[in-house]
This record gives C-alpha cells, sequence and structure tokens, in this order.
C-alpha cells in the first residue's frame, strides 16, 4: 500500500517509521505493475507532478496546443514532471539553475533548458506568450513570469514554493489572456483522484527514467540529505532503505 501526505511525518507520526498506525481510507493500493520501491521513489514529488499533469490535461492543454514548461526541473517534481509529459508527447522546456544538468534534463525528455535567472526579475503584466502550459515548483517572481508568458486560454499548475511563497504578479494574464492558475494539493486530496494519479504513474512514467533520477540512501543519512535538500542540490528522487 501506498501512503501520501496527510500529514503523516508531520502531524502524525510514521513518516520513517517501518510500522505505522493509521486510517485505513488514507491508502491507496500500490499498482500492479509498479515495485514498492519503485513506489517509494516516485513517492510524494512524483505523485504530485502526476496530479500536476492531470489538472492541465483538464484544463485541455495537449501536446497540440503548444510547449510546456517545466520550472525546478532538476528537483523531485520536475525530474517525474519531465518524464511524464514527454512520454505524454510534449514539448518540454525545463527551467534550472543548475546548467550541468542539462544533459540529465534532455535524457529525461526536454527538448529545451533555459536559466532560472530568465524568470527571476520583476514580471511584466504580460510579455511575450511562449507556453501553452506549465507545471511550477518555485513560486515567487517565477511563477509570475511564467503567467506573463502563458498563451491565450493556457494554464499553470502550481504545486510548490521553493523561490517563496509571494506572487507578484498582475491580474493581467487572467482577465486579457484567460490563463489558469491550477492549484495542485496533494495532502488532503480525494482517494479517487489518489487511485487515478497513481493508475496513470503506473503506465506513464518509464521504468528507467524513474531508475536514472533515482539514488539510494540508509535511513540514517536522512538528516544529510534533508540538508542538501533545502540548499537546492538534491537531483530528481531519493528513495529511504529502511531497516
Amino acid at each position: 500500500m501506498i501512503l501520501n501526505g496527510w500529514g503523516c511525518g508531520e502531524t502524525h507520526l510514521g513518516g520513517y517509521g517501518e510500522k505505522a498506525r493509521i486510517k485505513g481510507d488514507w491508502l491507496v493500493r500500490v499498482p500492479e505493475s509498479m515495485s514498492a520501491r519503485e513506489a517509494m521513489a516516485i513517492g510524494t514529488a512524483g505523485y504530485t507532478a502526476m496530479l500536476a499533469v492531470i489538472a492541465l490535461e483538464r484544463h485541455g492543454v495537449t501536446p497540440a496546443s503548444g510547449p510546456v514548461v517545466v520550472t525546478g526541473a532538476a528537483g523531485g517534481v520536475g525530474s517525474v514532471a519531465i518524464a511524464i509529459l514527454s512520454k505524454c508527447g510534449f514539448q518540454v522546456t525545463a527551467v534550472t539553475g543548475r546548467r550541468e544538468e542539462a544533459g540529465y534534463l534532455k535524457n529525461l525528455g526536454a527538448n529545451e533548458i533555459i536559466e532560472r535567472a530568465d524568470l527571476a526579475g520583476p514580471a511584466k503584466p504580460l510579455a511575450k506568450e511562449r507556453w501553452a502550459g506549465g507545471i511550477d515548483a518555485v513560486g515567487s517572481t517565477t511563477l509570475a513570469n511564467v503567467l506573463s508568458m502563458t498563451r491565450y486560454g493556457g494554464a499553470v499548475a502550481a504545486c510548490g514554493l521553493a523561490g517563496g511563497m509571494d506572487l507578484p504578479t498582475s491580474v493581467a494574464p487572467f482577465i486579457l489572456r484567460g490563463v489558469a492558475l491550477l492549484g495542485i494539493d496533494s495532502v488532503m486530496r480525494p482517494k479517487a483522484d489518489r487511485e487515478l494519479a497513481w493508475k496513470r504513474l503506473g503506465t506513464d512514467l518509464e521504468r528507467g527514467k524513474l531508475a536514472d533520477m533515482t539514488s539510494e540512501i540508509g535511513l540514517g543519512e536522512v538528516i544529510d540529505a534533508a540538508q542538501t535538500i533545502v540548499e537546492g542540490r538534491v537531483r530528481g528522487r531519493i528513495a529511504v532503505r529502511i531497516g
């Protein structure tokens, strides 16, 4: 079984436990095509990325709509999002502050790599239209710039705040281009949404790409790894070996 969110590890004990007392309604069955290790490698970040892709699809964003952008591209959400979007036929622009990860991102399926600095300055109310949609894990001025560059009728799924909780933008993208900002919550998500996301992960995330983006550590290494994550130096996903 899989447990994502519901405050586990925050307000409910058991985030890194071998056993935990939890509500059965919180659980989702591991897809038959997926191993337990693969489910843990995907984790909450990968599950969140899938929720974001589904949200864009429901809004009507398709590969025919045009290219899509993924910010925080070398992180957990970004890496999985690029792999899924590429598998689904999208042209993907990856945004990263680590130019040395360009090869890694292209192997996941990114067609174009741009510097994080290109989206770091104050956002114009409206900028040149570049993308039909986007998945943003950064927030702040990065999200504001992505919104200002989203094409008419497009959508951006926001699921993170690595760059800050503020959003220094205007209403212009929403009322002049009909852009939609789609909020992605993974913690309290209804069970039906969870089951769909994990089912899609079983078919739309290539196992080879998942393996390429995943490293493994022991339980005793979690504290050091957490500091690396906070500093923005982690690439892809980390699976924690318990026991």
